[in-house]
């Protein structure tokens, strides 16, 4: 519940349209907001930091404070309950009640990141699945309970996600991590994967149901009555093991036996070093006065050490991941972001189905991209990165397909873009963790997302807004900054669409070139077919 809470920022296309009619912003005015919902989603560096040093409760508190400040500002605007707020007063809003999610997320992801260090890949895609499900939960509950209304979308995520956020707070909690393969642990992530594809199958369904057939009120609750219970589904994992305990397997042999299996042999430790960057040539002279005792030196973390963010500020790995995240998941959310003008565009007045068909194709890709990668880095030790160059590719045809600007074509390309952009995400997450650690993994985790608020003011902001206003005042002269001036035809898109195209095939060769160099770091990371500690770094 805590990460569909934290999808706040996929409810933009919602209520965009009322923010542009009801306060008479132009298309350019709209994206900055939309950077804006960017911004405030993905800059959670003081989450990430309060990660390391609170208890989840606190940041979580701090989430649902953010989110009811922000949202309520929009909702005065909006309803005009307070009248003539300037431009950047909203947006200072939208950045505080979106950002909200950082702190959910990072409260939510590095906690269980934490409990679980040996399925990195599976938990991230599970509970980044769940943030890129919520837009599908977010449209359904839009369109069934709260009647189309974009007033009653913006009270709901003002006072309605605080409370949710208050009653969920106990159960997100530390607990002593899982240090041995766990058969009753891989069939707890299996119940969960299973039972959140059902939801988003019925979350599916259940918006273009409701989008195609006038349902009553009373049929409108009992199918929302039916989302919540696959919603609290995972809740049966702690029921059962509350009231069904598991009796421990006694085996002979020492505990430092089985704990054996977990540890890197000292030749893996020995080559993982040896793969390692080489450091400068001026250490060469220090190394042997440590060795003479005559200085002592804090050895410097490799690939797999608990880093500082200064120490991973210096590393190739670290800007190559971040770069190849900012190509792929900015030119994603810059499609989400016009998704409403981009149907428009296309003659689709309801942007409710490509917002659904997104989502659920966000959340497949996270889903899949996580466990997936999980598969192929235990039995391969195939590096996650390559399957962010894969979808890249794949995101450039997908913008090419949108560039035609064909409506029969729109359905499908903004599902697969949806899957491609859920990806990113989702092989970013672990990736961070398994080069960095996961002393400081909310920090770094947090860093890497800006990437997202930065490609979305690049290519929403600065490029999709203005090519888009600019192709409007050629439709129509004279009524550039009028609030209803829409744009029609694929030549409001056309241009973007094959800039975004060759700007991910830049993306594929950076990721590709990062897949290369890390690809020896993980033969020795998954050498046994499951993560190995490597050596530890003493802080």
């Amino acid at each position: 519940m805590g990460e569909v809470a934290a999808g706040t920022a996929y409810t933009f296309p919602l209520y965009s349209p009322s923010l542009k009619s009801v306060l008479g912003y132009s298309q350019q005015q709209l994206t900055m907001l939309g950077v804006a919902n960017d911004v405030g989603e993905n800059f959670g560096l003081v989450a990430g930091f309060a990660s390391s040093r609170f208890r989840p409760w606190v940041v979580l508190l701090a989430g649902a404070a953010c989110c009811f400040l922000g949202f309520g500002v929009l909702w005065l605007a909006v309803t005009q309950t307070v009248s003539g707020l300037p431009f950047w007063v909203l947006w200072i809003a939208l950045c505080i009640g979106t950002n909200s999610s950082a702190w959910l997320v990072t409260a939510v992801l590095v906690t269980n990141m934490r409990n679980f260090p040996l399925s990195r890949g599976t938990v991230s895609g599970i509970l980044k699945g769940y943030v890129g499900l919520s837009a599908s939960v977010f449209t359904g509950l839009y369109t069934g309970m709260l009647r189309s209304s974009s007033t009653n979308l913006l009270l709901f995520l003002a006072i309605g996600l605080p409370a949710m956020c208050l009653a969920m707070m106990y159960f997100v909690r530390p607990c002593t991590p899982s240090l041995a393969e766990d058969s009753s642990e891989r069939c707890h992530f299996l119940f969960t994967q299973v039972s959140s594809i059902l939801l988003g199958l019925y979350l599916l369904a259940f918006t273009i149901v409701s989008n195609h057939v006038q349902l009553s009120d009373g049929i409108t609750c009992v199918l929302f009555g039916v989302m919540v219970l696959f919603l609290l589904a995972p809740l049966a994992i702690p029921i059962k093991m509350t009231f069904f305990r598991t009796k421990p397997k006694h085996t002979s042999g020492s505990s430092e036996d089985k704990a054996e299996p977990l540890l890197a042999s000292s030749s893996a430790t020995n080559n993982l070093e040896k793969l390692q960057e080489p450091d400068d040539a001026s250490d060469v002279n220090m190394l042997l006065a440590v060795g003479e005792g005559a200085v002592k030196k804090k050895r410097k973390p490799k690939r797999g050490d608990d880093f500082e963010l200064e120490e991973a500020l210096v590393k190739a790995d670290f800007w190559l991941l971040f770069v190849a995240f900012f190509i792929g998941a900015g030119s994603g959310v810059t499609v989400l972001n016009n998704l409403a003008q981009i149907g428009a565009a296309a003659g689709i007045d309801d942007p409710t189905i490509l917002l659904c068909l997104f989502s659920f194709g966000n959340f497949l890709g996270r889903l899949g991209g996580g466990a997936v990668s999980e598969y192929f880095v235990r039995t391969r030790m195939l590096p996650r990165p390559i399957w962010m160059a894969c979808t890249q590719m794949i995101m450039i045809i997908a913008y090419l397909f949108y560039a035609l600007g064909l409506s029969s074509t729109l359905n499908a390309s903004t599902a697969m873009l949806g899957i491609c952009y859920g990806v990113q995400t989702s092989i970013m997450v672990p990736t961070v963790s398994e080069l960095f650690g996961l002393k400081h993994f909310g920090t770094f985790f947090n860093f890497m997302l800006l990437g997202n608020p930065l490609g979305a003011f690049l290519f929403s902001g600065l490029l999709a807004g203005y090519l888009y206003d600019k192709e409007a005042a050629e439709q129509q002269p004279g009524f550039l900054h009028h609030s209803n001036t829409c744009c029609f035809g694929p030549s409001c898109f056309r241009l973007t669409f094959f800039i975004l195209a060759g700007v991910c095939s830049l993306g594929t060769l950076l990721t590709i070139i990062l897949t290369v160099r890390i690809r020896p770091v993980y033969q020795m990371l998954y050498a046994g077919g499951s993560f190995r500690q490597p050596q530890t770094t003493h802080h």
